[in-house]
């Protein structure tokens, strides 16, 4: 099982509630206790100028997309031992939809 498109709008929400403490989305928005989130699809884990990676973050080597983010955004000390993401996880994969659809539109 894999991503699958959901809504936005509750993804909106679930950033709102469990991620906006920690992250940004816009460009120029900076770093908070975790890096910026604009142009994560794409980038590969640990890329974010003037944020201070672990080395298990930075040497992960994983390219963010809908796919390795639905896995790691389940349970990420999981998918990536070392991380500092104080983050236990989401684990319905209905949550994780919603939240990376809405992440797709806003960290263009």
């Amino acid at each position: 099982m894999g991503f699958e498109n959901g809504d936005s709008k509750k993804g909106a929400n679930l950033f709102k509630t469990r991620c906006a403490q920690c992250h940004t989305l816009k460009e120029g928005e900076g770093n908070k206790i975790g890096p910026n989130l604009h142009g994560l699809f794409g980038r590969k884990t640990g890329q974010v100028e003037g944020f201070s990676y672990t080395d298990a973050n930075k040497s992960k080597g994983v390219t963010w997309d809908e796919n390795s983010l639905f896995d790691y955004l389940e349970n990420p000390k999981k998918y990536i031992p070392g991380t500092k993401m104080a983050f236990g996880g989401l684990k319905k994969a209905k949550d994780r939809n919603d939240l990376i659809t809405f992440l797709k539109d806003e960290t263009k």
